[in-house]
Formats: C-alpha cells, structure tokens, sequence
C-alpha cells in the first residue's frame, strides 16, 4: 500500500464512504424515524378501529368482516387461542409499532409470537372479550438495515470507482514521468512524454520532455568535447614525448664517451637525464588521466543488452587478470557485454594494485533473479566511513591511493557510474576475515 495510486485511491474511496454512511444516517433520523413512527401510529389505529368494529357487528357477519380485513389490511381476527407466547420475531421498528398499540389500547403491549410463524400477535380486551389481533411485519415494517446495505454498497462501488478515474488521472503520467527520469538517467533518451490532461501535469510533461533533451544533449556534447580535447592534447603531449626522448640521446655525452668526460659534464648529463625522466613520466601521467576521464564521461551511454552466459566472461576476464579462475555454473544475464566486462576488470585491477599484494579472488553466485559477481582481496581494506566515497571522481585514500601506484583515481568512479547507468548495483564492504570485498549485482 505504498504506491501513491494505491494510498490516493484508497483515501478517496474511504472520504466517500464515511460521507455515505453520514449522509444515510442523516436520513434515517429525519426521514425513516419519523415515517416509521407515523406507519406504526396508523396500523394502531386499525387495529384499535378493527377491533371495535368487529364488537359492534352481528356475529353472523363477523366472519365475512374478518376475511375482507385479512384480505385487505393483513388484519387477523379472532377470539380462539392461537399459542402465541412471548418474544414476537425481531423486525425493524417493533418499538414504535408496540408504543403506538399501548397508546390506542391505554395499557402496555408486547407483541408475541407463534413458533415458526412470521406473525405477530397482540390481546385486546374489547366489549367483554378477549380480542386477538395479528398482522405481519413484512407487510407494515420497514427494511433500514437492508436499505443501509444497498445505499452504502452503492455507495461505496462508485466511490471507489470515481477515486480509481481520479486517482488514475494523476497518477498514471506521474509514473510515465518517473520512468522517463530513470531513462534519463540510464542514459537513454525516452520518448516524449503526452502533454496532455490536467494543466498542471501537462506543464509538467513539457518542461520534462524540454528538460530531457537538454541533458541528452549535453551529455553528448560533453562526450563530444572531451574526445576532442583528448584528441587534440595527446597529439602534442606525443610530439613533445618523442621530442624529450631525443633530446636525451643527443644533448647528453655517448655513454661510453662520459669515461673520458669530465666529472662536471657528466653530472650536468646526468641531471639532465632526471628531468627528462620526470617529464615523460608526468607526460605519461597526462595522457593515463584524460584517457580515465574520457572513459568515465563515456559511462552515461547505457550499452544495448545481449543475453549471454556471465560465467564465460568471467573466464576471460580472469585470464587477461592474470587470475585463478575456479569456474562457475553457467548463469545467463541480459545486460551490456562490455560495460560488464570493465566493471569487473576495474574491480580486479583495484584489488591487485591496493591489496597489498594478497591473492585475489574472483566469484560468481547466481540465483533465479541475481547474479552476484564477487572480487576479493586480503589487505588492509578501506575505513568504514570511506567506503561509499572512493566512488566519487579522483578521490583518493592517503595511504594507498598515492601517485606512486599510478592510480588516477577514475576507477571505482567509472565502475560505479557504469552500474548506476545499466542499473546494476555496486557495492565495497570489508571483509571480517580482513580485506575488501567488491561486489556487482546484475537483475536476471
């Protein structure tokens, strides 16, 4: 019951009925009351005016009268005793009718009733006999708690109906909307939403299917810029490489020449040699950080889905890993090949280069709608409070995540967003045992 369709149609149906049910019992004190009370005052009166007549009358007509009044009216007659005992049957408004019938007779009346019979029975002392008067209720009684059932059973169908129609107007391009975002932020571009319906929601679907093309193309621009920085940075970072690579071989003394070369020559080459080292190797570093970038501005492009078997990725990922793979069963997934294949790769490549050196494992467990793609290793691990921000973009822990490793620092944020653009999962915990344990979840 927590979707908004479910709690906003629910609310509705319920404000409908409690209005039903206040709306009939309104009605059933103004209008039903004092109807019934008004029916029972009349059935007194004919039972009363019945009675007396039947005194008054000969007793050879009495009984043409007694089957004209049942024939009629519903009136029974008689001076036999009919085995009426107490307790008439239930039926609504059996008080009105008893207080009505002690008002005309002026004595107390309790109807009473013979068993299995629907009949109701009263005694009436009239003209020096013991008048017995029966009807039935069917006839003279009201039905509230069947017309109770059929006002608030109406009731409550059509409100629930209206509050589906409402609800549905509502909520329908809501959710239209909320797959459109997660299209959106899988990298796909959706198609455009209806701008139709309500105002407020028609204004909604177009500021959305505007927004949506922005970020569509500015992710593509952004793609586009950066291939093109990297393109036109990496084509004088190789000059200027090859460049310093040649200035080495020829500004410095022949090797075999600096035995006869004087000590401060010698240096000065020597010096020379560092500082060449150290700018190939930032050269080197230039070019490992755009590729990275690069390679992460590139994950907001959701990879086509093929079906096939992840143990055999596996396998292959392990070999170029350098790894002991153990196997696994095979497991079919419909995802991205090669954004799957990067993930896992990354992951390894981490833990090989930050697991201080352990042995690092590679497992697969797939159930009927998950497919777990576990790494581990043996090292130090990372602080609890950590673990959640090495995903982000060239972040960086002190005391593994140095320069010296030749991280840039785009890795675990290229696997991340690579997961969150498929919609996969990608999680790092430590192990109890020591170490840390990368885990990728694929939906089967």
């Amino acid at each position: 019951m927590r979707s908004l369709f479910a709690r906003t149609a629910l609310t509705l149906a319920l404000a409908f009925i409690v209005f039903q049910a206040a709306a009939f019992w309104v009605v059933y004190r103004t209008l039903i009351v004092p109807v019934a009370e008004r029916s029972a005052d009349d059935l007194a009166g004919l039972v009363v005016l019945s009675a007396q007549t039947w005194v008054e009358l000969p007793p050879e007509t009495r009984a043409a009268f007694e089957q004209e009044l049942a024939r009629r009216h519903g009136l029974r007659l008689t001076t036999l005793d009919v085995g009426a005992i107490a307790d008439a049957p239930q039926f609504a408004f059996r008080t009105q009718i008893e207080a009505a019938l002690s008002r005309r007779v002026g004595e107390t009346v309790v109807l009473r009733g013979v068993p299995n019979k629907t009949a109701a029975w009263l005694d009436i002392p009239v003209g020096g006999h013991d008048l017995r008067v029966g009807f039935f209720p069917d006839r003279y009684a009201v039905k509230p708690p069947l017309a109770a059932i059929a006002v608030v059973g109406v009731g409550a169908f059509l409100s629930l109906l209206t509050a589906l129609f409402l609800v549905r107007r509502i909520t329908v391009p809501l959710a239209r909307a909320a797959r459109a975002a997660s299209q959106v932020g899988a990298g796909e571009l959706p198609e455009p939403l209806p701008e139709t319906g309500p105002a407020e929601l028609a204004e909604l679907a177009r500021r959305f299917n505007t927004m949506a093309a922005e970020v569509r193309e500015l992710l593509d621009n952004r793609t586009t810029l950066l291939a093109g920085i990297s393109h036109d940075l990496r084509t004088p970072m190789t000059r200027l490489q090859l460049n310093l690579e040649m200035l080495r071989d020829t500004s410095n003394p022949a090797r075999s020449d600096r035995a006869n070369a004087n000590d401060a020559r010698i240096d000065r080459a020597n010096a020379n040699d560092a500082r060449i080292n150290r700018a190939v190797a930032d050269l080197a570093d230039m070019n490992k950080l755009i590729t990275g970038y690069l390679a992460l501005a590139r994950t907001t492009q959701a990879e086509a889905k093929v079906r096939f078997d992840l143990a055999d990725l596996l396998e292959e990922v392990a070999a170029d890993a350098g790894l002991a793979w153990p196997g696994a069963a095979p497991c079919t997934v419909e995802a991205g090949r090669l954004a799957v294949r990067r993930i896992v790769s990354n992951l390894i490549q981490n833990a090989q280069r930050y697991g201080g050196g352990t042995a690092v494992e590679l497992t697969l467990v797939c159930s009927d709608t998950l497919a777990q793609v576990i790494v581990r290793d043996a090292g130090a691990g990372i602080p609890d409070d950590q673990l959640k921000k090495v995903f982000r973009p060239f972040y960086r822990l002190e005391s593994s995540r140095s320069q010296a490793t030749g991280g840039t620092g785009l890795g675990l944020a290229i696997v991340r967003q690579l997961a969150e653009t498929n919609g996969w999962k990608v999680e790092l915990r430590n192990r109890a045992t020591g170490g840390l344990e990368a885990v990728l979840e694929i939906p089967r």
